[in-house]
């Protein structure tokens, strides 16, 4: 496993590199020898987050937690990765090391499979409309997200969602 190290605005220091480091090597039973993963240290207005993201032969794997203390937000941010590969094990047991949930599989009998349920569908016409036209509506809807057909970008579907760390973002589909 090949590690990356951000900081972002800030200096971490030894302590907290090696307690990262260390933390993160256990995440290795779960994964190849060459994968990679990227720390990302950051502070904004006094808030401490990391965020984790483990790369492996198309599969990513990424959690990003924010407390007032670096180390609780390497733990959150671990605990998360793990509780995430737990969820999906089944579907990620053909792209992870083998063996790697034999002692999972112990603790997991008791635990019944998690079914996905849809318990909402819905339709609606997808109109071609600006990005700006997008947001608006997003915003007069009061959702976090709203799915439209992009007129700056040949009408390709895309969304438009509220970051946590304020702003906006766009994903775009490919034709």
């Amino acid at each position: 496993m090949k590690f990356t190290i951000v900081e972002r605005k800030m200096k971490i220091d030894d302590d907290l590199r090696q307690y990262a480091l260390r933390k993160v090597e256990k995440l290795d039973r779960y994964f190849h020898q060459d994968s990679d993963t990227t720390l990302t240290f950051s502070e904004l207005r006094g808030k401490q987050t990391v965020e984790i993201t483990v790369r492996q032969a198309g599969l990513v794997v990424r959690a990003e937690e924010t407390t007032t203390d670096m180390f609780a937000s390497v733990d959150g941010a671990i605990s998360s990765i793990e509780r995430q590969i737990r969820k999906h094990k089944t579907r990620l047991e053909k792209r992870l090391r083998e063996g790697a949930f034999d002692k999972l599989a112990e603790q997991q009998a008791a635990l019944s499979e998690e079914d996905f349920d849809i318990v909402r569908r819905k339709r609606f016409d997808v109109k071609p409309m600006s990005v700006d036209e997008a947001i608006l509506q997003m915003n007069l809807l009061d959702h976090q997200f709203y799915f439209f057909r992009n007129a700056d970008d040949d009408n390709v579907h895309a969304v438009v969602y509220k970051r946590a760390a304020g702003g906006y973002g766009l994903i775009e589909g490919e034709e």
